[in-house]
């Protein structure tokens, strides 16, 4: 139990990180008010969020006692979304922000620079951001605290994520399902998560659902999500100080008495994990009124409680008072420094939350033990001719990686690790699943390295805290409903987008992407599981950061699978199909593939090494097939046709080196692809997206791309692709209409393309099946 002097100090303390708080929102000059407050000394613009702010300070004071007087392992997740003004005060406080800008310096002068930079042009963000030392989590979007809290204690058995989770942010959906985290956490294995769930009554402009529900209701929700919840309310401050500390104490008996229960004793019941429910004044100890109108506790405090101290002197004067309530002249000395007490309360070393290294992750990351990918190669033959499921082939693959690395690697998906063919897994672990298990389960441990839930939201939010931390993994999911994560992989790509400039942030192991059951094989699902526009999505971000992979067959598969485990600070997102398919490459022809990233398969041209007539492109697993049946067709029908076939791997390759590291210069792009000849692409995605990323290119206007077109239902795959114009006797079509020099034959060639599209359909219609020249169609050259 904290006695009355470690109150004072914690008081001291939240005062401090408050004033510093209050300075950042509103002042330019005059950091430690040595002088009346003038208009000169405001900024210019006022941004900042106040209203969240000091709840988070009180927290983290109160969390500072307990690292120290426990010696605990702990980092810090705010929540609530503009916690911004927080967050850098209390990395200054505790010296923090200095070590690692030192032009921010631990005094007077570098308090100045801390108020100003804030939400200011050239300086910091309003919210937590990648810029601020201590985080892992972008607090600008909500919903996501929690699933990084649990994702960063997964393997981490001596970490202690401490999570504010906002009223406002407990709205969301993805937070919502994040309370079920705690049904997949281990407590051998695993750290701890103490959720402190701070209701301060609202959002923007409006009442926050939990606050406003009965207490009783509360706790019922809270106990039946499987928490035990402590409860702290009010708004004295001493009065509260004791209730927070008491309820601090609390928790960490039990979750101290839980980890012990369960390593020491070999307890293997579930436990209810302590939640604290803090619920205090939003604004706290800011203006209680302004011109006449209440302030603190409602939703006026939210933003800029004074928003016109430029120009009412009535608002400059309140301003004043408000900042001098905190006392700053017991809190800094002559110098500004924090005085020694101050000082003195902050963990040393490691210990400060904002100096942990689990909160730069890359300080921790050890490179995974792979096997030789090679080891797991598919016996080709001649090209064409064999198959195998690219995706299942893989699961080997990262079987062994399970087995080499039992500590930081994690597979991630929604419920979805076996039907993408990744099945091989279980050989090497279980699911993780802490909640109830029966004997007709398979394959569910309070242990494994494979984590499925149904939202992906979690699934994406656990990975992110799992590599933010220095770990590695891998998110399987349906192509179409990986849209689900959109805003979480760009908030993530934007994060890695900034600390790509920090120098004091160290590289993270990149998140990984495999999506499967994808937009050609529709076998037994329908229009609803049809969308490859996450590839859209993710061109949208910075180039440096993304890497999107659409390997053709098994062994490229392996090879860029094994290629995106090794790499840092990238989001890479591979599209591979799970059922029997072609396969084109012997293993050395996949890497040499795969590490061009693009290239002229000769095997399948038939241009000489000359110049071609037209250039057969393509880009994905079916696509790569209905090309090459299409030039089969070709060779067949005009043998002195000149066509050169390119296959793309890394979709990057497309664009100018200008643009994206991987890009290929002109003359290369010009090389493959002429300057003058017809080029008929097919391509997985959305056409655009070729036409998007070669627009610049000289042979653009020559360029003819065939792809998805929103076309589609429960059918065969030959049929998905005549549905969308990306089968091969379509493609046969579009040669015939772009190279005039084929002669008086196309008019005969092209109706009979035609007649079999439509018989070849009309089969499906009859049979439930595609007819066999399509099903056993294999490479004939």
């Amino acid at each position: 139990m904290a006695h009355d002097d470690e109150l004072r100090r914690l008081d001291s303390y939240w005062r401090a990180a408050n004033y510093l708080s209050v300075g950042q929102i509103y002042l330019l000059d005059n950091p430690l008010l040595r002088e009346p407050l003038k208009r000169r000394h405001i900024k210019p613009r006022l941004l900042g969020h106040w209203g969240t702010t000091p709840g988070l300070n009180f927290c983290y004071a109160h969390l500072n006692r307990v690292i120290r007087a426990r010696d605990l392992d702990m980092i810090y997740v705010m929540g609530p979304g503009h916690g911004g003004p927080a967050a850098v005060a209390n990395a200054w406080l505790e010296g923090t922000y200095s070590e690692v800008y030192p032009d921010v310096s631990f005094d007077e002068r570098g308090m100045r620079r801390l108020f100003r930079q804030f939400s200011f042009p050239g300086g910091v963000p309003s919210h937590v951001a990648p810029e601020t030392p201590g985080s892992i989590h972008e607090g600008g979007e909500l919903g996501y605290s929690l699933a990084h809290a649990f994702g960063a204690v997964f393997d981490n058995p001596d970490l202690v994520v401490a999570c504010v989770v906002g009223d406002g942010e407990a709205e969301t959906g993805p937070l919502a399902a994040s309370w079920h985290s705690n049904k997949f956490l281990d407590p051998v294995r695993d750290g701890a998560v103490l959720p402190i769930l701070h209701l301060n009554g609202y959002k923007i402009a409006n009442p926050t659902v939990l606050a406003r529900i009965p207490e009783e209701e509360l706790v019922q929700l809270l106990d039946g999500y499987g928490y035990h919840p402590l409860l702290v309310a009010g708004d004295e401050p001493a009065s509260m100080h004791r209730k927070m500390a008491a309820a601090l104490d609390q928790a960490l008996d039990e979750i101290a008495d839980i980890q012990r229960a369960a390593r020491e004793h070999g307890a293997t019941e579930r436990r209810r994990w302590p939640l604290i429910v803090l619920r205090s004044p939003k604004g706290w100890t800011g203006p209680v009124e302004v011109d006449g109108k209440p302030v603190e506790n409602t939703w006026r405090s939210h933003q800029v409680p004074l928003a016109g101290v430029c120009d009412d002197p009535a608002h400059l004067e309140q301003l004043e008072r408000w900042l001098r309530s905190y006392r700053p002249e017991e809190l800094f000395d002559d110098d500004g420094r924090p005085v020694a007490e101050l000082r003195e309360s902050a963990p040393a070393g490691e210990r400060r939350m904002s100096a942990n290294p689990h909160a730069n992750g890359g300080l921790l990351l050890k490179p995974l033990v792979l096997p030789d990918f090679r080891d797991y190669a598919v016996q080709t033959g001649k090209p064409g001719t064999t198959t195998a499921e690219p995706t299942r082939v893989l699961g080997t693959f990262l079987r062994d990686v399970i087995r080499a690395n039992p500590t930081n690697f994690r597979i991630m998906g929604a419920d979805e690790t076996q039907s993408n063919r990744l099945g091989d897994v279980f050989e090497a672990t279980d699911r993780v699943f802490a909640a109830e298990r029966l004997p007709t389960d398979e394959h569910q441990a309070a242990h494994g390295r494979v984590m499925e839930v149904l939202s992906e939201h979690l699934c994406q939010g656990w990975l992110e805290g799992y590599l933010l931390t220095g770990r590695h993994g891998l998110f399987n999911s349906y192509e179409a409903f990986v849209h689900i994560v959109d805003a979480m992989f760009n908030q993530h790509a934007k994060w890695l987008k900034v600390t790509r400039h920090l120098p004091w942030r160290r590289p993270i192991a990149s998140l990984n992407y495999l999506l499967s059951s994808h937009v050609w094989r529709q076998d037994h699902n329908g229009f609803t599981h049809q969308d490859p526009g996450f590839l859209d999505v993710v061109m949208n971000k910075k180039p440096e950061i993304v890497r999107v992979y659409l390997p053709p067959d098994a062994n490229t598969l392996l090879s860029v699978g094994d290629h995106c485990l090794r790499s840092r600070d990238y989001v890479n997102v591979v599209v591979a199909g799970k059922q029997p398919a072609l396969n084109w490459l012997t293993m050395d022809e996949a890497v040499a593939h795969a590490t061009r990233g693009i290239g002229i398969w000769e095997w399948a041209s038939s241009d000489g090494g000359a110049d071609p007539d037209v250039v057969m492109a393509c880009a994905g697993d079916v696509p790569t097939l209905e090309t090459l049946a299409a030039v089969d067709e070709l060779r067949q029908t005009f043998p002195e046709l000149r066509v050169r076939v390119v296959n793309v791997v890394d979709l990057m390759r497309l664009l100018p080196p200008s643009e994206h590291p991987h890009g290929l210069p002109d003359a290369e792009f010009d090389a493959l692809f002429t300057t003058d000849k017809p080029i008929i692409f097919a391509f997985h995605g959305y056409p655009y997206l070729i036409h998007r990323l070669a627009y610049r290119r000289n042979g653009h206007a020559n360029l003819h791309v065939r792809g998805y077109k929103e076309e589609g239902t429960t059918t065969t795959p030959f049929d998905m692709a005549i549905l969308n114009d990306l089968d091969r006797f379509h493609l046969v079509m579009d040669v015939i209409d772009r190279v005039p020099s084929l002669g008086g034959r196309v008019a005969h060639v092209r109706q009979r393309m035609a007649d079999r599209r439509l018989a070849l359909r009309a089969h499906t219609r009859e049979h439930g099946e595609d007819a066999p020249e399509i099903r056993e169609w294999t490479w004939s050259y």
